[in-house]
């Protein structure tokens, strides 16, 4: 079965709550999700948020195996470009988001499943809009295609 087919909004549960998992970058975007957590702003809650010291420390094989274990969605969060705290680590991030998505492109997988984003520690706001963009993004494409058989 494709990974188009096993999408399709025809198998949608009414009740699919997608899973995202969010690597975010300590001093930013970590940051900006406890800030969030601490002003009580409203944001789906089925997100899996995982504190790298930097963005750029993210490696395309935790990408890839957060989706091959069942999650819906995966996101990067990390520096405002040009504000690193690393200098570049954001860069190598963006290049690694990139490729990433290339690679699940070749292999017939959803790419939009994927995202990298920007912000700064203080954009606690846009950290709940990202949230909600992602999960909304995420029940458009429906549940992944890899999560039968994957146990929650």
């Amino acid at each position: 079965m494709e990974a188009d087919e096993a999408t399709s909004t025809s198998e949608v549960p009414e009740e699919f709550r997608p899973r995202i998992v969010a690597y975010c970058c300590n001093y930013c975007a970590y940051a900006a999700a406890d800030l969030a957590g601490s002003m009580r702003l409203s944001y789906p809650p089925d997100v899996k948020v995982i504190r790298l010291p930097c963005s750029g420390k993210v490696e395309i094989s935790y990408l890839l195996k957060a989706l091959e274990e069942g999650a819906d969605g995966v996101m990067v969060a990390g520096c405002m470009e040009g504000d690193c705290h690393f200098m570049e680590g954001n860069f190598r991030a963006k290049r690694k988001v990139r490729h990433a998505k290339r690679l699940l492109e070749e292999i017939g997988f959803d790419s939009q499943r994927l995202e990298m984003f920007n912000l700064s520690s203080a954009m606690a706001g846009r950290f709940a809009e990202i949230i909600l963009e992602m999960t909304e993004r995420i029940k458009k494409l429906g549940p992944t295609p890899l999560r039968k058989g994957v146990k929650d």
